[in-house]
């Protein structure tokens, strides 16, 4: 009877040890309202796929609009992803892929990822470089209000980018960007935005350009501004993507299953990079990349529960 207990109570032993052991190699998901609370840079960044020469692509972003080119990631299968610094951003431009829809023209031709606006302090500087480029000359008009102006140009794929010129502006607002993405469904977008994502919503602004109004959504020196043409315009979702870097990817996984988002890419991970990624679609089916690098996931351990 006292062997029989003995070998009870060590088995008993042995079953503890190894649900402690394990679960050090196991952690729960954490519970989320929102992605907010594990956003790890204080920016968004911004994928643009392209078709047409790389060379007059990273031209425009490098030289012409004075973004600082980053080292170009080689993923293999002929992908390389071209990065450019914005102030605390990235831009970064990659080739198109396939199982993805992509529809030319201008903001109001299509939904989708459809505009970037990057902000400069000197509108001579800025057009000498287009000149010295031999690219036409942006033609800026005032916004009213302001002592701002702006003009939209087309990137080598056709592509829209806004240069908006803000003088005696405070220099953090030329580290911003903003991501201008038409939308279908106003409403979809904002909740996606505002309770998935967890991005600050600021107030609606009139768009002088558009003849709209934009809706925009912060998260440090990054704006997604949202605007809405109608529901029945052509879809693009190839064209543009969010890129988010995160400290539990798991926790987005959870979260987005539990909210029925649509998974267009499921977690998986980038091993020569030490990369744990999963790729969303939002309500117009524009990408959202959530990323965990091996800094950002040291993160994790040391952040509680919201």
């Amino acid at each position: 009877m006292q062997e029989r207990m003995r070998w009870r109570v060590y088995f008993l032993f042995l079953s503890m040890v190894s649900t402690a052991f394990s679960g050090q190699d196991e952690v729960a998901p954490r519970q989320l309202q929102s992605v907010a609370p594990i956003l790890w840079q204080p920016s968004m960044n911004v994928f643009r796929r392209f078709s047409a020469d790389p060379a007059a692509m990273y031209e425009f972003y490098g030289k012409v609009l004075g973004l600082k080119q980053l080292s170009t990631f080689d993923l293999g299968s002929k992908t390389n992803v071209a990065r450019f610094q914005a102030g605390a951003s990235e831009v970064k431009l990659t080739g198109m892929v396939p199982n993805r829809k992509y529809s030319k023209g201008g903001v109001q031709d299509a939904t989708g990822l459809r505009l970037l606006t990057f902000f400069f302090p000197d509108q001579d500087s800025l057009i000498e470089r287009f000149r010295t480029h031999s690219l036409a000359v942006p033609e800026f008009r005032s916004i009213p209000g302001t002592n701002r102006s702006s003009a939209i140009v087309k990137d080598p794929d056709g592509q829209s980018v806004e240069l908006v010129v803000a003088p005696g502006a405070p220099a953090a607002t030329f580290d911003g960007i903003e991501i201008g993405l038409t939308v279908s469904n106003l409403s979809a977008s904002q909740k996606f935005y505002r309770e998935f994502v967890g991005l600050e919503e600021l107030p609606p602004l009139e768009d002088q350009i558009f003849k709209t109004k934009k809706y925009p959504f912060r998260h440090g020196t990054t704006t997604i501004s949202l605007r809405c043409f109608g529901a029945q315009l052509p879809a693009d979702t190839g064209s543009g993507g969010i890129q988010y870097v995160v400290s539990d990817i798991q926790a987005v996984e959870a979260l987005a299953k539990a909210r029925h988002e649509t998974i267009a890419q499921p977690l998986s991970t980038l091993q020569s990079f030490a990369l744990k990624t999963i790729w969303l679609d939002d309500p117009d089916g524009i990408t959202n990349y959530f990323a965990e690098t091996a800094v950002s996931g040291q993160q994790r351990s040391k952040q509680k529960n919201p």
